[in-house]
């Protein structure tokens, strides 16, 4: 570590711009950048804060669920996301819209002990409500909530035993929660004369799967080119594709994320812990598949997609952040069984757009369209000129940042000699 990094955290934040610039890593127009987007929050938030990154927002139109149509906010980079799950979910909407029943909710702490010994197991086994009193004893507010460590499961696993500590968190994230329960119990299985290795959440949160599922009518399909049962069809071939090709399957959840993690971040989720638990489940059957099944009857699209979502309305940052409560606002949503729901039923509808592009036009035909107005902000074109050269662009058979800048170019001359 070089001379000017030793105390770089005990700085203030234009401290610290101050002596990047000096380091010669940020000019003075970089720093002034940083300095006009950082605020005080950001300051509290993150160690050796600069400056406040800003993601787009915007809101998924059309998704109902349980009979409830709901405006749900969406914070990403990507240009096609938040298009591709509003029409998702108004094609789902047409048959009915999404069905999500409330299911059982609640996070993992694992306290791992080194050694797979029989009788290891049986003395957890047989001291199970001393254990869930000790863990209980560690955070009493959960339990008056109504929450709390409920059970625990016992995995014996080559070298070592999972003592699995089952919690329901109530409407938090948890996760400060969950680890606080599990290091009391270790602590306890350490006095106790157990060789603890670890205590920590597991972020594979099968005891909080929430399921969706959806029946769409093929004539809400169709394209020029396809007709309903012909787009159904293909849907349905693209869904046993994944199952069977992780290939394939791979790119289909990184699909179905990107609705999910939007909708994540703009609620204060943790979506990171979300992401790794769905990829995770996502080889619960020992080959990793996709998260969806989609399956066409002849009559109707049945699709279905199960995921872990512990997820959260309090809690975390989600207190913090003005913006993170204007989403809830927004949303209407009050509980993080509602949450779940709702932000699984999104997956399904990013997913549906995502198959449906997929099996007719492609998918870089409607993606490209919304990618040109990011390429003509990147060559410089001026806010009332985006849409124009958008058009220029779409029109063209073949386009790039150079083509870009020649049609921009092109666009001026003949504005200026018009």
């Amino acid at each position: 570590m070089t001379n000017w990094q030793h105390g770089f955290y005990k700085l203030t934040p234009a401290e610290r711009r101050q002596l990047l610039e000096q380091a010669h890593l940020l000019s003075a127009d970089d720093q002034r950048l940083l300095a006009d987007h950082s605020s005080l929050l950001g300051d509290q938030l993150v160690e050796n804060y600069l400056s406040d990154y800003a993601l787009p927002e915007g809101v998924a139109l059309g998704l109902t669920v349980n009979g409830h149509n709901y405006v749900l906010p969406m914070v990403v980079e990507e240009p096609s996301v938040i298009a591709a799950a509003s029409n998702g979910a108004q094609r789902v909407a047409k048959s009915g819209g999404f069905t999500a029943p409330q299911q059982q909710r609640a996070l993992v702490g694992q306290v791992v002990i080194n050694g797979d010994h029989d009788t290891t197991v049986e003395w957890l086994l047989a001291h199970r409500q001393e254990i869930l009193t000790i863990a209980n004893a560690a955070h009493p507010s959960m339990q008056k909530r109504g929450g709390g460590a409920e059970n625990i499961r016992v995995r014996k696993l080559p070298g070592f035993i999972s003592l699995d500590l089952i919690i329901n968190v109530c409407q938090a994230m948890g996760a400060n929660t969950v680890n606080t329960m599990s290091e009391a119990v270790a602590h306890w299985l350490i006095q106790n004369g157990h060789d603890v290795l670890t205590a920590i959440l597991s972020n594979l949160a099968t005891d909080s799967l929430q399921t969706v599922s959806c029946n769409v009518a093929p004539q809400y399909l169709a394209t020029n080119q396809f007709s309903g049962d012909q787009v159904a069809k293909r849907i349905e071939q693209l869904s046993m594709l994944a199952q069977v090709d992780p290939y394939r399957a791979t790119t289909n959840n990184k699909g179905i994320m990107n609705g999910v993690d939007a909708a994540l971040i703009a609620s204060g989720n943790d979506w990171r812990a979300i992401e790794s638990g769905a990829h995770a489940y996502a080889c619960h059957s020992g080959q990793y598949q996709g998260l969806s099944q989609w399956r066409y009857d002849g009559h109707h699209l049945h699709g279905k997609l199960t995921l872990p979502m512990p997820v959260g309305v309090v809690g975390g940052s989600i207190g913090l952040n003005r913006l993170t409560k204007v989403n809830y606002h927004l949303s209407q949503i009050h509980s993080a069984e509602e949450l779940a729901a709702v932000i699984t039923s999104l997956g399904l509808a990013q997913n549906l757009a995502a198959l449906r592009a997929l099996a007719t036009s492609g998918i870089q035909a409607g993606h490209m369209k919304l990618q040109y107005r990011s390429l003509a902000i990147s060559v410089g074109a001026t806010t009332d000129e985006v849409g124009t050269l958008v058009k220029r662009l779409t029109q063209l058979p073949k386009v790039d940042r150079q083509t870009a800048q020649d049609e921009l170019l092109k666009m001026r001359e003949d504005r200026d000699n018009g």
